[in-house]
Parts: C-alpha cells; structure tokens; sequence
C-alpha cells in the first residue's frame, strides 16, 4: 500500500493519460458498466452540475478544491468527445482545433491576421474590441428566424434573461439609464401585490415571471451578474439559517415550535455576526 502511494505522488499525467483512461472507461469488455451505459443526453445533468461546482469553488474562495472541480468539468470533455469519436463524428482533438481557430479570428486585435505567434497585436480600446468581438460572433452564425433565438433555452432563467435583455441592448432596445428601470421594477412589484390580491393562481406567476424579468435588469444596468447575486443570496441565507437552527436547538426547541419574535431575534443576531 505504502509503494502504491508513493508511486501514484510521483506521477505526473498529461493529456494523453486522460484520453487513454477514458477509453479504458468506454471499452465494451473491460470497462466500467456505469461509464459503457452513457451517451450524450444522460451525461448532460452531470456537466451542469461540475460547471457549478466549479462555480461554487470559486464564490467559497476554496482555491486547493479548485483543481480538482476543474479537472472533473475537463472530464465532461474529454467525455463527450470520446462518445463523439466512437460515433466518428469527431475527437477531442478536434474540439482543440475549434477552439484554437475560434479564439485566433476573435481576438485579431491580438493575432493580427490570424497569426497565433505573432508577437505584437494592434492597439485598441475596450470598446472597440467588444463591438469586434460581437461582430466576428454574429458572422459564425447561420441567420435565425429571431435575433434571440440563438440564445440557448436550457440556460439558468435569470443567466438567460441576462442574455437576452444584453443582446436586445446591443440592438438598441434599452433604457438609458438606471432610474427608469428601477421604476419599471416598482410598478411590476405593485401589479404582482394587485395580482395576489384578485388575481388566479396563472396571473399571479405572470406578474412575478415579470418581477423577476426586471429585476434582472435591474442587475444588468448595474453591472451585476444576477446568478452570482442570487447565489450570494443564498450562501448568506444559509448561514444565516444556521445560526437560528443552532440557537433553537441549544435551548432544546425546534424551529417549529420557537415564538417568530424569538426566531427574529436570532436571525438579528446572525445578520450582525
């Protein structure tokens, strides 16, 4: 056992081992079953969920996890292109090549003429290097019917009505200002208290889809991500959450049964700490 530790530290893989270990994976003899079992749908929720691990490494400031949730998000790469070259429909290789010429015609403003040795770029502002950007983007991409339906409908609801309220910005269709969204944002919250009040159960979910809506552009026009708020929101909540669950129990209660005035108290507390 004591070698078997010491020979797997000394060890330093490279891309090649992964490549081979996941065809090891797949092989329809020796494999691992789980692993033979999968295809390109099945795997889908697992990539979701490293992406946010990932995510949650990086918002817990936990920097020794991060390699490791990085290397399992690499893994749903190497995976999908493994099941692709079975299917010989392409291989991880040609997803680097992809790549590679994808971020090469992005960034002229760094590899003039597509060049990926060049040594000097050209000189331009940030601005400058958006609007190139979105236009070498919107040249890579077969028309579409709208000009948001190339916005995928499987994302996060409040990533993609980020999306989409920041394409509709580059089309010209936004506030100016931040004032008026925040007044747009009362007058939904007020048509969602009138909703509650004489509303049905579909109106009342339309008002506050709308709420939501506006919110988000509320986070746009601030420059803030909403799914990173929502999910610092959530972090604080727990905490938050925590403490009164610890409070309750050392006074051998529950939550359940603790007075509310008691319950905010603790709460108080915990938004102080």
């Amino acid at each position: 056992m004591q070698e078997g530790i010491v020979w797997e530290a000394i060890l330093s893989y490279q891309l090649e081992d992964l490549l081979y270990l996941m065809t090891r994976l797949r092989h329809p003899q020796h494999g691992c079953p789980w692993d033979i079992a999968q295809d390109f749908h099945s795997i889908v929720p697992h990539t979701l969920e490293e992406a946010y691990e990932v995510a949650d490494a990086i918002e817990r400031n936990d920097m020794a996890q991060l390699p490791s949730e990085l290397g399992d998000l690499l893994f749903q790469v190497v995976y999908y292109s493994q099941l692709a070259q079975e299917e010989e429909r392409f291989n991880f290789y040609d997803v680097i090549n992809t790549l590679m010429a994808k971020m090469i015609r992005r960034h002229p403003h760094v590899f003039p003429e597509g060049n990926l040795y060049a040594e000097h770029g050209v000189t331009a502002s940030q601005a400058e290097i958006n609007e190139q950007w979105e236009a070498i983007k919107a040249t890579e991409k077969s028309e579409a019917p709208s000009p948001l339906d190339d916005i995928p409908l499987n994302l996060p609801g409040l990533t993609r009505a980020y999306k989409i309220q920041k394409k509709a910005s580059r089309l010209g269709f936004d506030w100016q200002q931040l004032a008026p969204v925040v007044t747009k944002l009362d007058e939904e919250i007020a048509e969602l208290k009138e909703a509650i009040t004489h509303g049905a159960h579909e109106e009342i979910m339309h008002e506050l889809g709308d709420v939501l809506f506006c919110a988000v552009n509320v986070a746009r026009h601030l420059h803030i991500d909403p799914e990173q708020a929502i999910r610092r929101a959530n972090q604080r909540f727990s905490q938050r959450f925590n403490y009164v669950a610890q409070q309750v129990e050392a006074r051998g209660k529950t939550i359940k049964n603790t007075d509310p005035e008691q319950l905010d108290l603790f709460w108080n507390q915990a938004k102080q700490q």
